[in-house]
């Protein structure tokens, strides 16, 4: 039998901690990770300081789980957006729509592509980018070889090296001076890199 009072609190706890989450996630997104204090982010949360230690052990753990908000919501997108579409090839221009787009949100720029790397460390951050958007762009990958449209390559190889080409577009996006722009070269690049591999002949050099 379940226990009513018990399921309150814990309401009221996750009610807490997705409070402190998205107070934490806005002021960063304005001021940096550094210009952030667990002051501001309880008060704006409107929650005590001690609330915010009872469920983080201090900023960086604070972080990683914005980090992890953000990527959640941007992979919930991609993945949403790969769902309504059937045809392989649909499916890799609306899910790289989508994930383009999220590049240009000011938020996603700096938590994930700007702070992320300082902040968790470069290995930690490529860790958790992997843990949240290998997976799904195995997934379109291995759409894409089942068409017979392809030659024959290797899934884990080919995911990996889209996974880099989209990360280091990711990152070109939110260092440039006009966003813009530079999203429609990375959609632009990302397709024709694509369409070159279909039914392309794969040469490979080998040792004199």
């Amino acid at each position: 039998m379940s226990n009513p009072v018990r399921s309150r609190r814990e309401e009221y706890s996750d009610i807490t901690r997705k409070a402190l989450i998205d107070s934490a996630m806005a002021l960063i997104a304005e001021r940096g990770y550094a210009g952030t204090s667990l002051e501001e982010v309880a008060a704006r949360a409107r929650v005590t300081k001690g609330a915010l230690y009872h469920h983080f052990k201090g900023k960086r753990a604070l972080f990683e789980a914005v980090f992890d908000a953000k990527e959640e919501q941007v992979i919930t997108e991609v993945a949403a957006a790969l769902r309504e579409r059937s045809d392989p090839h649909d499916m890799v221009r609306a899910g790289l729509r989508v994930f383009l787009n999220a590049c240009l949100d000011p938020g996603y720029q700096r938590i994930v592509l700007q702070e992320g790397p300082s902040v968790l460390g470069y290995e930690r951050w490529r860790e958790r980018e992997e843990q949240y958007s290998l997976g799904v762009v195995r997934g379109v990958v291995v759409s894409l070889l089942s068409t017979g449209e392809y030659p024959e390559l290797p899934v884990e190889t080919v995911t990996r090296m889209l996974f880099g080409a989209l990360a280091a577009g990711a990152s070109a996006i939110a260092s440039a001076a006009d966003k813009e722009a530079t999203r429609r070269d990375v959609e632009t690049t990302a397709l024709m890199i694509l369409e070159g591999l279909r039914r392309s002949p794969v040469r490979t050099s080998s040792a004199s």
